[in-house]
């Protein structure tokens, strides 16, 4: 386990100083001195974009790990909550009535997506904590505001709005600032910290939900933690980053022959490892030779599709 946690650390600071040097034009490392003009690329714009794509990615993977331990299913994700289409309306309304325009306010209404949704998937799913009912609360959500997000692209009042909209939503850290980690740092902090303290529950958890009440469980706290956790950082993410999908179902997989299938053992390397992954792929798509920079919401869906399709056949291989 501490072998696994250092290798990601090491991994996880080549990939920071390989994102702040690579792009389009490469900056050297040591061009970080104020006589050197390259210095102001390196710090207001690749050192913020790689500060987010840390933050982003560490969040996005231990939410996946807390995820696939709170519902014991391999194939969950953070957007399986409705979390993530929740926080993407909120930005999309932000968008639509000429919001965005001021800094705070995209943001802002990410996050009351997010909220909204939590709440209601609290209201939804009752004091029982079902994991079966969470499910199909967060399924309906996701379909609701998915819908939504949906309407307000077909009746935007302008195609320069609809195309922002649509852009938005596919994903990116590009021209991101230090007011934007300003912005999601403090929120993904204090969300990683709630889903950490659902550690041992999620290993109580995986002796069956009447196993876990006689341990001390109380499954209605832990849906509490859970949901709390998932949106402030999936909310911030989205708020700082649009959609990015499938990082919080790769990484879980990723680690766990290394960490072992106990929940508790897979959080902090997923944290690490969703860091590392979405830092390296944030750096391939600037590398990437296009005439506009890929989207990194496009490169992980074109990396988790084949990954999720693969493990669909493993798994129907294993109950066959």
């Amino acid at each position: 386990m501490k072998r696994l946690t250092i290798g990601l650390i090491v991994l996880l600071l080549i990939a920071a100083a390989l994102s702040v040097a690579a792009g389009k034009v490469w900056v050297p490392l040591d061009a970080w001195t104020a006589d050197d003009p390259r210095s102001i690329i390196l710090i207001e714009l690749r050192l913020p974009r790689t500060v987010l794509a840390l933050l982003v990615g560490a969040a996005l993977g231990l939410s996946g790990a807390v995820m696939q331990g709170y519902l014991r299913n391999p194939l969950a994700d953070p957007g399986l909550f409705g979390v993530s289409s929740g926080a993407a309306f909120g930005a999309v309304v932000a968008l639509y009535f000429g919001y965005a325009a001021q800094m705070w306010l995209l943001p802002g209404f990410a996050l009351v997506g997010a909220g909204v949704t939590m709440a209601l998937l609290a209201l939804i799913a009752g004091r029982s904590g079902s994991l079966i009912l969470f499910t199909l609360a967060g399924m309906i959500l996701t379909s609701i505001t998915g819908s939504l997000t949906a309407l307000a692209i077909s009746l935007a009042p302008t195609p320069f709005v609809s195309s922002q909209i649509v852009t938005w939503l596919m994903g990116a850290l590009t021209d991101r600032s230090w007011d934007d980690v300003t912005v999601a740092a403090p929120l993904i902090v204090a969300g990683m910290g709630v889903l950490a303290m659902t550690a041992r529950s999620l290993d109580a958890l995986t002796l069956g939900e009447a196993a876990a009440r006689s341990m001390g469980v109380d499954p209605a706290r832990l849906q509490r933690l859970v949901i709390a956790g998932i949106a402030l950082t999936v909310g911030a993410s989205v708020a700082s980053a649009g959609m990015i999908g499938f990082v919080g179902l790769i990484v879980p997989h990723m680690v766990r022959p290394f960490a072992g299938n106990r929940p508790s053992a897979i959080l902090l390397p997923s944290a690490l490892a969703g860091a590392v992954l979405l830092t390296l792929a944030d750096s391939l798509v600037r590398l990437a030779p296009t005439v506009s920079e890929l989207r990194l919401g496009i490169a992980m869906s074109m990396l988790g599709g084949p990954f999720f399709l693969y493990l669909l056949i493993a798994m129907r291989r294993r109950l066959a």
